[in-house]
C-alpha cells in the first residue's frame, strides 16, 4: 500500500474516503488492483462484497471507480471488470 493512504486505514478497513481527487484517485487504484483480477467480470453484488471487506459505503467505491475508469460496468449493469492499464 502506498505509504500515503495509511493514515486513512485502521485494522484493515478504510476508515473515510479521500477528498482531495489525486489521493481518492492513488486509493481507487490500489483498491481495484488488490480487490479485483483484471481477466474476469463481477457482478454488482461481487464488487460490494470485494468493497465491503475494507468499507461500508461500497456504492461510493464503486461509482468512484467507474467515474474514474478504472472499473467498467456493461451498460446494463450486468457486469463490472477492472481496467488494466495500457503502457505507451
Amino acid at each position: 500500500m502506498p505509504r500515503r493512504l495509511t493514515g486513512f486505514f485502521a485494522h484493515g478497513r478504510l476508515t473515510s474516503i479521500p477528498v482531495r481527487p489525486v489521493v481518492r484517485r492513488e486509493l481507487l487504484e490500489h483498491l481495484t488492483q488488490t480487490l479485483f483480477e483484471a481477466d474476469r467480470g463481477y457482478t454488482e453484488r461481487e464488487v460490494n462484497d470485494a468493497f465491503r471487506t475494507v468499507h461500508d459505503d461500497t456504492s461510493a467505491l464503486r461509482r468512484y471507480c467507474v467515474e474514474s475508469g478504472l472499473l467498467v460496468r456493461e451498460r446494463d449493469g450486468s457486469s463490472y471488470r477492472r481496467v488494466t492499464a495500457v503502457t505507451v
